[in-house]
């Protein structure tokens, strides 16, 4: 069975950093795509970050040059390092994979991030 399992969040000042981790029950080479998206409340959950299975990267304007997605194969894992974080950056981060096998997406049980100004 597939898992995403997110961690790292928590809380920080603005201008400050975090690193999101999300660990795969599975090779991520198996994803054909794995991203991050978050949720602030009262929000619809939007489009963070993501990669390709060949490494083709994306960014969401709001967090362009703010926020870097990478992989560790090795370790099955999907990072979002978070750099110069605003309030407006606080909400449920969730991790999501694409299997190149088939259309169902997974997604993990989220990590929250909480920015305070």
């Amino acid at each position: 069975q597939v898992q995403l399992v997110e961690s790292g969040g928590g809380l920080v000042q603005q201008e400050g950093s975090l690193r999101l981790s999300c660990v795969a029950s599975v090779s991520i080479l198996d994803f054909n795509i794995l991203g991050w998206y978050r949720q602030a409340p009262g929000e619809q959950r939007e489009y963070v970050a993501g990669v390709t299975v060949g490494g083709n990267l994306a960014y969401a304007d709001s967090v362009n040059g703010r926020f870097i997605i990478s992989r560790d194969y090795i370790k099955n894992t999907l990072f979002l390092q978070m750099n110069n974080l605003k309030p407006e950056d606080t909400a449920v981060y969730y991790c999501n994979g694409l299997l190149r096998t088939g259309p169902t997406e997974y997604w993990g049980q989220g990590t929250q991030v909480t920015v305070s100004s």
